[in-house]
């Protein structure tokens, strides 16, 4: 598996690198443990025991060196970092790009110009063999300038309140979701995957399919962004958004359970980010086309 989120790939965490055999070590008799396999699971059992080569042949599994591995303290500090970046220029995008009649156009090039560039620093992160925290920390900052503008231009143009609205739904969704997934109300295994990657290429080609038809046919192409549709498909969004929280939380629970290097930190980070911004525009599109149908 390279990713839990469906937009770009990320490498950490996993099967593709070997960085996580989660629940399929063998205990002293041989026998494997969790039958609830992680998605993630190799049959070598963890990558990160002191003698691999014996776990392969069905030895007792070995504690991981404990010296530079991540930890949840990591994982806190690298995403706030990310996120504290994303904010930061987010709000001064809204600041210093008006979105009047006079300058919406240049301030909106200039949010769409960042986005582009933020999407190509996202696409060389996931295909990057390890973390690159400069490319992670650009991405924050790019893709903050395309959510101030976007959010500016919803919040003074279509629904005033809107992006408060939006922060307090997404951060709503985590809470919840972390709520949930300590609880063990949602099992992440192979089968919970395999749903919500099918469901996310689903959704993701019906939006592509709506935009063609939008750019090459005019109007709302489909329909899909605007009425009714766009309702039912902004709150399948979300709940799309709130599945991939619960993998990027199995991921990094898995990581640091066996001993994934401090640097995947990053990695978590950057996934958590992406889920982030995926729940907040799903809720901002919600408000603004529930504003519209007012």
């Amino acid at each position: 598996m390279r990713s839990s989120n469906p937009v770009f790939s990320r490498r950490g965490f996993s099967r593709d690198n070997g960085y996580a055999g989660f629940n399929t070590a063998p205990q002293a008799g041989g026998a494997a443990v969790g039958t609830q396999a992680s998605p993630y699971a190799q049959p070598q059992g963890n990558p990160y025991a002191t003698n691999p080569y014996a776990q392969q042949q069905g030895a007792p599994p070995q504690a991981p060196v404990t010296t530079g591995r991540m930890t949840m303290d990591d994982v806190v500090m690298r995403t706030g970092t990310t996120l504290g970046i994303l904010i930061v220029t987010a709000a001064l995008a809204w600041a210093l790009l008006p979105v009047d009649d006079a300058n919406i156009g240049r301030s909106y090039g200039i949010g769409i110009g960042a986005a582009l560039i933020g999407m190509v620093l996202a696409l060389v992160q996931s295909f990057k063999r390890t973390a690159s925290p400069a490319l992670i920390v650009s991405y924050a900052a790019f893709e903050g300038v395309f959510l101030g503008v976007v959010s500016s231009v919803v919040d003074n143009r279509i629904a005033s309140g809107a992006a408060m609205q939006a922060v307090i739904g997404t951060l709503a969704v985590f809470a919840a979701v972390l709520v949930a997934y300590k609880a063990g109300w949602i099992r992440v295994n192979r089968r919970f995957y395999g749903f919500v990657m099918a469901a996310a290429l689903g959704f993701l080609l019906l939006m592509v399919v709506n935009m063609l038809f939008a750019v090459f046919g005019g109007g709302d192409g489909l329909g899909f962004r605007s009425g009714g549709l766009g309702i039912l498909f902004g709150v399948i969004g979300v709940l799309l958004g709130a599945c991939f929280l619960a993998l990027d939380f199995k991921q990094v629970e898995d990581g640091i359970a066996y001993g994934a290097p401090k640097e995947e930190a990053w990695l978590a980070a950057f996934g958590l980010t992406l889920t982030l911004v995926w729940i907040y525009m799903e809720f901002l599109r919600l408000v603004a086309i529930l504003n519209s149908n007012d």
